[in-house]
This record gives structure tokens, C-alpha cells and sequence, in this order.
């Protein structure tokens, strides 16, 4: 049955086929595991939409591999899944927010257990470290199938990711993400106050003056992809939950949609963002083709050993004492210069000395997509290299959730909660989803009450200072000349862009190369200012803007301008965000300064605000569109940036 066929009616006024806006009181950005956390754990009193921009599977949590990290095992305690933690992190996480997080691990598995996740579990609790354990495996199986109200954690199989000093991820087999989404999205469709909308895209947040003062969220601007018109939903709350921006990159593992939008918005809605320079990459994604699957950490957990292909040497064992299960920034950049070394684009992950029986019944996703490409993982050595996978920075929030607009919540990859500092510990992001999210949950009934607003603090911060080169508001001088009838290969850029990304904001990064990428957006950006303004120029001539808008074509490709340029505008943040890192911490690796420095900082942009709101008056048909040069208004210039 379709999602729209189970999600329930708002109301008949609300559901009519060319209604233009929507009320409700809590709007979620976003259908991955942080949304829907969220949204079931809200009260069932309260009226919930849920947007996914493609379909419910286009979300990362949904590819989610490895598992959920949580302090079950009888030798494990919260205080040692904090310190590996901060260890990962590089002394940028925020230790209160990072202990609050984390000691609610059992409760959110517990939670999940509940909701009918089918972990794998083990007949002997005390067997878990021992690779022939008598465990249930739940390989291809609905989740709805596996409602066990009485799964508890004390039965759960757990597994070892790097950075993690003992057992502690749970998982149900190599699929986990699928099967937590597979059971949160039944349990959502089955909620009467929750309404989910697939290939609905949230373009811009809406924004008023509360009583207090400052910006409150008040809902968003959302196209509807299925009827190609635009609808306003105004919201008493708003839940940004939209992802990362791994498709930024030439390599990612994250799905299509996941280009940063979430962050964008919230930052032109008046939000700080932090860290961006800090886009983690996951040391082993299957390096066949253009393949975008990952191979899980847990294969290095359980004893994956990682090889030159060329001399058949174990070279992690030279680089970190904790060899293969080093944090992931560190196992990555060793394989990158392995990679430089060798010249074949990628190392060798091998489990072949593990037992057949044991990698098929715990791997089978891993084991049967790689059998169908050729390669038997209980024989042969696997291609892998690193690949695009987590962004650590984001949207500035407490350990709640809350931002710096009043009823603007974020949670997921698209939040900084200060959990992840420099470097993601593996398996922490979906705990993260699932905290935060019952977190918000329990903060929001209280804010529709009260309206009352803490807004979240950064401790030991550096503000980014955006070069005054590089324009983020409209121009009406530009260098290049573009004829008026013609046109921009905006797929041509944005694949640019990718390639940009990953040459120069990869694992190895320098200052040269971080200046030539930002010349490069600088360039495109006037390209796009210079194109729409004659192209606009152009329809006017000929008449209204709003008549000339009815053309759909038209409408779509201004549209396309309208998201290339705000991806633009994140790739320009996040390259100058790292140019002016003068150091070496976690996933962020500049060779002109290899080393730590004395202090860590947090890196904060100051928010942008839109002097005018994005503005669409649209039908069934796109009518009409503000120019969207309009929004890339400038973030007010900041003191001096004192090297890092």
C-alpha cells in the first residue's frame, strides 16, 4: 500500500487536490531515522507531518550497515563509551552534551526493541565475543514480522566498530538501517496523527517576529513533486531532520538527496552553523565502478584486515595501535596514502581467514551483493577506498535539539549537538537520531505552551569570516557576459561541483588548493547571477514575469538554478570554513599545518538572514518566482580570523 494510502487525513480542507497551504502544528523536515524518532515520540494529541523529499528509502538511515552503539554489555559502562567518544572526537566534542546523549543509549535501544526492530540476538549473553555464538540471525526478514515486545538488550548480539573499546554495537545483521526504518515507518503509518508526504521538498523555512522577538519558525515553503505545484505549510513547530550533504562529493555514500538544503535553510532562517569543514569519510567503500555501497566497519570489528594489493603488506599495524579498528579519520587517511602509493584507486579489505558460516550468517547483505559482482568475501579480498559519509558540523543545538530560532528543532546529521566533535566514533549517529529525537519530543508540547526559548551556547568558539570576494547577496555588475538567449548545463556544474568537492575538499587538504576551489565557486556563482539576471530581463521584456513563469520548462529550470546556486553557497562555507582551520584535528587534514594546535575551536558562521523572503506563487503550475540571487544575501563581516 502506497505511503500516501496509509498516512491519515489532516482534514477535508487540508487534503483538497489544489490546496495551496496547509496548517498543522508540527512540521518534520525530513523521514529518516531522526523524523520519525521524533514524530512517534511526540504526543499522539499533537498533529504531525513528515516530508521526505523522493521516497521513505531516500534517506542514509535507511543504508545504515553496522549498527546502534550503546553501553549494554555487562563490562561496558556509559563513562567508557564517552571517553571513546571524546578520544574520536579530537577534543572537540562538548562533553555535557556528549555524556547526556550517551547515557540514554540502552533506553533508545530498548525503544526500538519496542517498536519492532529484529536485532540479532544471542542465546548466550556471555558467548558475544566469540565469533561461533548461537546467534538468531533475522537476515531478509520484515520487520513487521518481528514484533517481540518482550526483546530486551541483555539478548542482543553486539558487535565492534573502530574507535570503541569493547563490544557495543547492536545490529540486526548487516542490514540495520533498513530494519529500523522498515519498523518506525509501519509504526508511523499506523499513527492517526501523523501524516507522511513522499516528493515533498521543503524550500524555505517561514519565519515571523514572535512576542518575545527574533525570528520563530512557523512552517516552511514546500514543492510537491508529485503535482509539480508549490504549498505553503504553516506549523506552530518545525523539526529540521533533512540529512547531511554527502552528495557534494564525487564519492558518497549517502543517498541522492542529501545536498546540504537542510543546513542552508536553517542557516538563511537566522541559524549559526559549526564545524563544517568536518566531513567525515567512511575508510571502506566498495571501490568497483561507480558503486556507492559501503562495506560495513563491523567486518573490521570481527577481524577484517586491511592490505596492499601490490606488496601484500598489513599496513595498519605501522600506523595505529589499535590497527584496523582505529578511528575512522585515521584508518581513511592511511588508506588514502596507501592508494597515492600504489596507484590502483584502492587497498584490500580482507575477512577470508574468518569462517565462511560466520561471515555469511552475520554479513549476508554484504556477502550476497558482492557475490552477485564477483567477489566471495570467504575467499576474496575486497577493493575498497574511502568515500564521502558524514558530515560532523551543521545546524548549532543543545543535546535538545533546540536552535538559535525559537521553535526550530534539529536533530540527525544535520544538527551540531557538539556530540561528534572533529571526528564521528562509529555507530554514535543513529543513537544521536534517536535521543535527540525523544528529546525534542519531550521539550516541543512545552514550547507550543509557553513559547519559551533557550537559545544554544558554543564553548570556545572561532567565528568564520567570509571573504568579501566571494558575494552572497545580488550584484548588479558581473564580469561575465551571457547573451540572453542563452543557456546553463546546471547538471554539468553540479557534477563540477563533485569533482571540485573531492579534489579539494577530500581527506588531504592545503591552502593553494582550498583557494583555487574557492576561485572556482566564485566563478560559478557569477555565472548563475549573470545568466538569470538576463534571462530574467529577457522574460520581462516580453512581458509579465508571471505570465512568462507559466511555462513550465522554464519554471523547472529556474528552479534548478534556485538549488545549484544554494549548494553554491554550502560548498563556498564549507571550503572556507576549512581554508581558515590553520591545523590538523580529526577529519579535517591540512598539509601546510599537519599538527594540533594548543587550543580547539569550534568553527561558527555567524547566520544569514534574507532581507526578502522566498516568495512562489504557484497553482498547478509554477506562476511565479522571486529571483533567487535576492536570498544569497551576506553574512555581516566578523572580526579577523587569528590563525586556529
Amino acid at each position: 500500500m502506497s505511503v500516501a494510502a496509509n498516512s491519515k487525513p489532516l482534514d477535508a480542507a487540508k487534503t483538497h487536490p489544489v490546496t495551496e497551504s496547509i496548517r498543522t502544528e508540527v512540521l518534520i523536515i525530513g523521514a529518516g531515522l531522526a523524523g520519525l524518532s521524533t514524530a512517534l515520540a511526540l504526543p499522539k494529541s499533537l498533529n504531525i507531518i513528515v516530508l521526505s523529499k523522493a521516497d521513505l528509502q531516500a534517506c542514509s538511515s535507511h543504508y545504515a550497515q553496522g549498527g546502534i552503539a550503546a553501553s549494554l554489555a555487562a563490562d561496558d559502562s556509559v563513562n567508557d563509551h564517552v571517553q571513546d567518544t571524546l578520544i574520536a572526537g579530537a577534543g572537540l566534542c562538548a562533553p555535557e552534551h556528549t555524556a547526556s546523549i550517551l547515557k540514554s543509549g540502552k533506553q533508545a535501544v530498548q525503544w526500538l526493541c519496542e517498536q519492532g526492530v529484529p536485532f540479532t540476538q544471542v542465546a548466550n549473553p556471555s558467548d558475544n565475543d566469540h565469533i561461533n555464538a548461537d546467534v538468531n540471525i533475522n537476515a531478509n526478514t520484515s520487520a513487521a514480522a518481528h514484533l517481540q515486545p518482550n526483546l530486551t538488550t541483555d539478548s542482543l548480539h553486539l558487535t565492534q566498530e573502530g574507535g570503541h573499546g569493547c563490544r557495543r554495537v547492536a545490529h540486526a545483521d548487516d542490514a540495520t538501517g533498513r530494519h529500523i526504518m522498515e519498523a518506525l515507518t509501519a509504526q508511523a503509518h499506523a499513527a492517526c496523527n501523523i501524516t507522511i508526504l513522499p516528493f515533498h521538498e521543503a524550500l524555505q523555512l517561514l519565519t515571523d517576529k514572535g512576542s518575545k522577538g527574533g525570528n520563530r519558525c512557523q512552517g516552511a515553503i514546500v514543492f510537491n513533486h508529485n503535482h509539480q505545484r508549490q504549498q505553503t505549510i504553516e506549523s506552530q513547530a518545525g523539526v529540521m531532520a533533512s540529512g547531511g550533504l554527502g552528495q557534494l562529493f564525487a564519492r558518497a555514500s549517502a543517498p541522492n538527496v542529501c545536498v546540504g538544503d537542510g543546513v542552508m535553510m536553517a542557516w538563511q532562517a537566522g541559524c549559526r552553523l559549526a564545524n563544517l569543514e568536518f566531513v567525515q569519510f567512511h575508510p571502506t567503500g566498495l571501490a568497483l565502478g561507480e558503486s556507492s555501497f559501503l562495506i560495513s566497519e563491523a567486518l573490521r570489528g570481527e577481524g577484517g584486515r586491511l592490505y596492499c594489493p601490490i606488496t601484500g603488506q598489513r599496513f595498519m599495524l605501522a600506523v595505529d595501535k589499535r590497527a584496523e579498528l582505529a578511528p575512522r579519520d585515521i584508518v581513511a587517511r592511511a588508506i588514502a596514502e596507501q592508494i597515492a602509493n600504489n596507484g590502483l584507486g584502492y587497498v584490500h579489505l580482507d575477512v577470508s581467514h574468518l569462517p565462511a558460516p560466520f561471515l555469511r550468517a552475520h554479513f549476508p547483505q554484504i556477502y550476497q551483493t558482492l557475490l552477485a559482482l564477483g567477489i566471495d568475501i570467504t575467499t576474496d579480498p575486497i577493493p575498497v577506498a574511502p568515500t564521502a559519509h558524514y558530515s560532523c558540523g551543521g545546524i548549532v543545538t543543545c543535546d535538545q535539539g533546540l536552535s538559535d530560532v525559537p521553535g526550530l528543532y534539529a536533530a540527525g546529521e544535520v544538527a551540531h549537538t557538539g556530540l561528534h566533535g572533529a571526528n564521528r566514533l562509529a555507530s554514535n549517529s543513529l543513537l544521536e537520531c534517536i535521543v535527540v529525537g525523544h528529546k525534542i519530543a519531550k521539550h516541543l508540547p512545552r514550547y507550543l505552551t509557553d513559547h519559551n526559548w533557550s537559545t544554544p551556547t558554543v564553548d570556545n568558539l572561532q567565528p568564520i569570516l567570509l571573504s568579501e570576494d566571494i558575494t552572497f547577496h545580488q550584484s548588479t555588475d558581473t564580469d561575465i557576459d551571457i547573451d540572453a538567449n542563452s543557456d546553463i548545463d546546471t547538471d554539468a556544474i553540479a557534477a563540477s561541483l563533485k569533482t571540485l568537492m573531492t579534489t579539494h575538499m577530500g581527506i588531504v587538504r592545503h591552502a593553494k588548493s582550498l583557494e583555487r576551489a574557492l576561485s572556482q565557486l566564485q566563478q560559478w556563482q557569477q555565472l548563475l547571477k549573470a545568466f538569470s539576471t538576463n534571462d530574467i530581463s529577457h522574460l520581462q521584456s516580453q512581458g509579465s514575469l508571471r505570465a512568462c513563469l507559466e511555462d513550465t520548462e522554464h519554471a523547472s529550470k529556474t528552479l534548478l538554478h534556485f538549488k545549484l546556486a544554494r549548494q553554491l553557497q554550502l560548498a563556498t562555507l564549507i571550503v572556507q570554513s576549512a581554508l581558515q582551520r590553520h591545523e590538523s584535528r580529526g577529519g579535517h587534514y591540512r598539509q601546510d599545518y599537519p599538527t594540533l594546535a594548543t587550543k580547539p575551536l569550534v568553527s561558527v558562521i555567524s547566520p544569514c538572514i534574507s532581507e526578502r523572503p522566498l516568495r512562489f506563487e504557484i497553482t498547478n503550475k509554477i506562476k511565479n518566482i522571486e529571483l533567487f540571487e535576492e536570498n544569497l544575501t551576506h553574512s555581516e563581516p566578523l572580526s579577523a580570523l587569528a590563525p586556529i
